[in-house]
């Protein structure tokens, strides 16, 4: 999997995820981050294949990657939904293929089914069940490569400890940020040959989310480091989770953005002093909790990591 990839959730306007894709292409970016949920999969594969027709790529070059989003966990409803992303993409194959969460939820036509207390409605499925349909995706030619996202270490494990398991995730996708290290949940996955995938690596996509009053980008210790080499603060967040061997996964559809988060984090190294006043900024705090989804059994977030 490549080290650094262009996230492509929550774009303002039609066509951005297209032109961001195809800007992203251009600065070297292999590795795009989709998902049925994002509602966008036909404009990134509308980049994709704009940049492929024109020659500047093959598909064999790129690392193409979904996620199964929770209403469809039941066994019967996982093919379904990668062909529905597949199709969206206009791809013969998807590189990984991750469960989103590992919740499953009512299927159905609302993405987000709630009761009349506002909470989500379960499904009756079990995500060591989803996982064999998973696998099954892989011997059919679907995807090359299946994963996990927001699970915590002991749903990992369980997979992991599944009788019969024929393909082990390759990799758990979590969000991860100077606040919130996941210091524990990393070493975890990387002791069992588990890749780690950070997403909001920069805390957030937007500059305007404070924390206890404090910008992330404007944290004294991050614009220290930054300073000391010269760079600007995201780059210093980049750098912090490529040396912590993971792989990380940015958003921004501004071209100049796009092509300094790629390009810029590979000609510095952040030294032993810097990494550990980095990780010393943890905070615990987690921005995605999905706090409609609190009743459900498999919510992830109970537990410390």
């Amino acid at each position: 999997i490549p080290t650094v990839g262009l996230g492509t959730w929550k774009a303002a306007y039609p066509g951005e995820v297209t032109e961001a894709v195809k800007a992203a292409i251009d600065s070297g970016y292999r590795l795009f981050d989709c998902a049925y949920l994002y509602h966008n999969e036909s404009e990134v594969g509308a980049g994709i294949h704009c940049k492929i027709k024109d020659g500047a790529i093959n598909r064999e070059d790129l690392f193409i990657s979904s996620k199964l989003w929770c209403t469809y966990h039941k066994k019967s409803l996982v093919k379904t939904a990668c062909s529905r992303s597949l199709k969206a993409l206009k791809l013969d194959y998807l590189d990984l293929y991750v469960i989103h969460w590992p919740m499953g939820f009512k299927p159905g036509e609302r993405d987000l089914p709630l009761d009349r207390t506002s909470m989500v409605i379960p499904s009756d499925s079990d995500f060591l069940d989803t996982w064999e349909a998973m696998e099954d995706l892989v011997i059919a030619g679907l995807v090359k490569y299946i994963g996990v996202s927001n699970f915590n270490h002991q749903q990992l494990q369980r997979i992991l400890d599944k009788p019969g398991l024929r393909f082990k995730p390759i990799t758990n996708q979590i969000e991860c940020h100077p606040y919130l290290n996941q210091k524990d949940l990393i070493k975890f996955c990387q002791s069992r040959n588990v890749s780690v995938t950070v997403y909001r690596p920069l805390g957030s996509s937007w500059r305007t989310w404070t924390l206890e009053g404090l910008d992330m980008m404007d944290d004294p210790v991050i614009e220290k480091i930054a300073r000391k080499h010269n760079k600007s603060a995201a780059q210093i967040m980049i750098r912090f989770q490529i040396q912590r061997h993971t792989i990380v996964i940015v958003k921004s559809v501004t071209p100049k953005w796009i092509r300094e988060n790629i390009q810029v984090v590979f000609n510095f190294e952040l030294t032993e002093e810097d990494m550990e006043a980095m990780l010393e900024l943890n905070r615990n705090r987690r921005l995605a909790t999905f706090p409609t989804t609190k009743n459900h059994k498999d919510y992830p977030f109970h537990i410390e990591y």
